[in-house]
C-alpha cells in the first residue's frame, strides 16, 4: 500500500476538473463569473510581472469559458495601459460567462472585440507581438478544424511569443490520439490553472507546452482533498516527507546490506556506478557480485564496497548465498549470456528481499516474458521507453504506454518506473506519480545505473518499494539539477550525479 504522508499535488483529468469547478461554485459559494474573474486576475498578475508595456498583445478568445478568461485578461491589460487587440471566434453558441465578459469589455470602451467568422478575417501577427491563446481549454474532444485550425496555424507561423491559458488550444487534457499537430498551438508559456494536466507529462507534448507554470486560483480545498485521482505530481515537499530520520545511536547494521549483481567484461563501469550510488544514498553495507575480471576494478574504484566474485571470469552465472541481504539489484552491465539467463531464472524465485531490476535484467525479462510471473511482489522495474517496448509491446503514444504500465503493475504486483523527463512511478494500486526534478543533461550513459543504486540503497534501509521509487527518482533528478549548477547539459556525466547525491539529501532536509 502507498500511504501519502502529506497531500502531494494531485493531477486531475478534464472531467474531474469540471467537477471541481462546479463544487467550488456551489460550496464556496461563488458565482461562476466571479470565479472566472479571480482566475483572470491571477493570470493577469503573472503576465504583468513578466512583460512590459512596450509589447503589443493580441488576445484570441474561443466561444467557451477559456475564451472568457481571455476576454477578462484583455480587459485588465487594457485598463493597465497595455496595447491590446482582442479577437473572438464566431460561433453559434457562447458560454454565459464569455458573454458577460464581452459586455464588460465593451462597456470599458478601450478595446472592442473583433469577431472572426472566416479565414479572410484572420489578423496579421508580427513576430514581436505577444499572443495570448484563450481559444479552447482542456475539455476539447476533437481536433480543431475550419477557421480555428487556420488561426492556430497562423499563430504558429508568426514566430511570436505565445502565452497559452490553461492548455495550448488543440491539445487534449489526457490522450491526444490525432496526428495533426499543425492544429495545436505551440506555446512559449502555458499558464495552467490550479494544477498541471496529465498531458503535460508526456514527451510528445513538449513541443506545444513551452515552459508551464501552475497558477493557483483557490479552488475549494475540500474537493481537492477528497476527490480521487490516480495521478500525482511529486515536488520537494513530498519527497522531503518520505525521508526517514536517523537515530543518534544508529550503526551500519541499522541501514541495511544491499546486494548489487552487475557487470560483465567491458561493462564493469555499470557495476561501479550502481555500487557508488548505493553507498552515497545511505546504505550501511553493499556487496557487489561481479565476474572475476572486475575484482580489481571494483576494489580500486569503490573501496567501501564488499566484492563477491562469480565463478565465471566474464559474466554472471549464479550466487549461492543472498538471503542475508536487505535488498537486491539485478542487471546493470550484466550482459545476456545464456548462462546468465539460466542463473536469473533460478535466482528470482528464491529472492525474499526487495528487488529492483534494470538494464540487462530487463532485457532478459523481455526475452523471457514468463519470468514476469515469478517476480516477488513489490519488485521494481526501471525501463526507459525502449526497454518498456521490449517488455510489454510498442504503444501508439505515451498515454497508452502509461495505461499499459498501470495494468502490468497491477497484474504482477510490481512497481514500474518509466524513465525520462517527469519519470513516471507506477504503483500496483494504480497510482501514477510524475517526478518534477531532473534535466536533459541526465540523458547520458550510466545515469540509469545511478538511479538503480539509489533505489536499492533505500530498499535496503527498509523503505517500501513505492516510497523507495518515488524518493529515489526525486533524489536522482535533484542530484542531477545540483550537478548542472557546476556543469552544463552537454557535459553532465553519471559520476557528476553520484557526487551530488549527498547535496540532494542535504537540500531536502534543510
Amino acid at each position: 500500500m502507498f500511504a501519502f504522508k502529506v497531500i502531494v499535488m494531485k493531477v486531475f483529468t478534464s472531467d474531474k476538473i469540471r467537477q471541481i469547478d462546479a463544487y467550488t461554485i456551489e460550496h464556496e459559494p461563488i458565482a461562476s463569473i466571479d470565479l472566472m474573474e479571480r482566475a483572470a486576475c491571477r493570470l493577469f498578475e503573472w503576465i504583468v510581472k513578466n512583460y512590459t508595456k512596450e509589447k503589443r498583445f493580441i488576445v484570441f478568445a474561443g466561444p467557451g469559458n477559456n475564451g472568457g478568461d481571455g476576454v477578462a485578461i484583455a480587459r485588465m491589460l487594457a485598463l493597465e495601459g497595455f496595447d491590446v487587440d482582442l479577437y473572438v471566434l464566431s460561433a453559434s453558441e457562447y458560454s454565459d460567462d464569455l458573454r458577460i465578459n464581452i459586455q464588460r469589455i465593451n462597456s470599458q470602451g478601450i478595446v472592442s472585440p473583433v469577431f472572426i467568422d472566416g479565414n479572410s478575417q484572420l489578423p496579421e501577427i508580427q513576430c514581436n507581438n505577444i499572443v495570448i491563446d484563450a481559444l479552447f481549454g482542456s475539455g476539447l474532444t476533437r481536433p480543431l478544424s475550419g477557421v480555428a485550425a487556420s488561426l492556430v496555424e497562423q499563430i504558429n507561423a508568426s514566430n511570436a511569443q505565445v502565452i497559452a491559458i490553461d492548455i495550448p488550444s488543440g491539445l487534449f487534457g489526457e490522450q491526444n490520439p490525432y496526428p495533426n499537430s499543425s492544429a495545436i498551438v505551440r506555446a512559449s508559456y502555458t499558464l495552467t490553472l490550479q494544477f498541471p494536466k496529465v498531458c503535460f507529462f508526456l514527451p510528445e507534448n513538449e513541443q506545444f507546452l513551452g515552459d508551464w507554470h501552475v497558477v493557483d486560483i483557490n479552488l475549494h480545498k475540500q474537493i481537492l482533498e477528497e476527490l480521487e485521482t490516480p495521478y500525482r505530481f511529486v515536488d520537494a515537499e513530498f519527497a522531503r516527507s518520505l525521508i526517514k530520520k536517523r537515530s543518534k545511536f544508529s550503526h551500519k547494521g541499522t541501514f541495511g546490506h544491499a546486494l548489487v549483481v552487475a557487470g560483465s567484461y567491458g561493462m564493469m563501469g555499470a557495476a561501479v556506478l550502481t555500487t557508488k550510488a548505493c553507498l552515497r544514498a545511505g546504505v550501511g553495507l553493499v556487496t557487489s557480485h561481479i565476474p572475476k575480471i572486475g575484482y580489481q576494478i571494483l576494489q580500486c574504484s569503490v573501496p567501501e564496497a564488499i566484492a563477491d566474485i562469480d565463478q565465471n571470469d566474464f559474466f554472471f552465472t549464479g550466487i549461492d548465498e543472498f538471503n542475508k541481504f536487505s535488498a537486491v539489484a539485478l542487471g546493470p552491465g550484466m550482459g545476456q549470456h545464456s548462462q546468465t539467463v539460466k542463473a536469473i531464472r533460478e535466482l528470482i524465485p528464491r529472492i525474499k528481499s526487495p528487488l529492483i531490476i534494470d538494464a540487462d535484467g530487463l532485457n532478459i525479462l523481455a526475452s523471457n516474458p514468463n519470468f514476469l510471473s515469478i517476480l516477488p511482489k513489490g519488485t521494481i522495474l526501471t525501463p526507459h521507453i525502449g526497454e518498456f517496448n521490449r517488455l510489454f509491446g510498442r504503444q501508439n503514444n505515451s498515454n497508452e504506454r502509461m495505461l499499459i504500465a498501470t495494468q502490468m503493475a497491477s497484474l504482477y504486483g510490481i512497481v514500474i518506473i518509466i524513465k525520462g523527463a517527469h519519470s513516471q512511478v507506477i504503483c500496483p494500486n494504480g497510482t501514477v506519480l510524475f517526478n518534477s526534478s531532473g534535466n536533459p543533461g541526465m540523458a547520458t550513459g550510466g545515469s540509469g545505473d545511478v538511479l538503480t543504486g539509489i533505489i536499492v540503497s533505500l530498499l535496503a534501509q527498509c523503505y517500501s518499494s513505492t516510497d523507495a521509487s518515488v524518493l529515489g527518482v526525486y533524489i536522482h533528478g535533484l542530484a542531477g539539477d545540483l550537478a548542472l549548477q557546476q556543469s552544463s547539459e552537454h557535459s553532465l556525466i553519471a559520476s557528476d550525479i553520484i557526487e551530488h547525491i549527498g547535496k540532494a539529501f542535504a537540500s531536502l532536509m534543510h
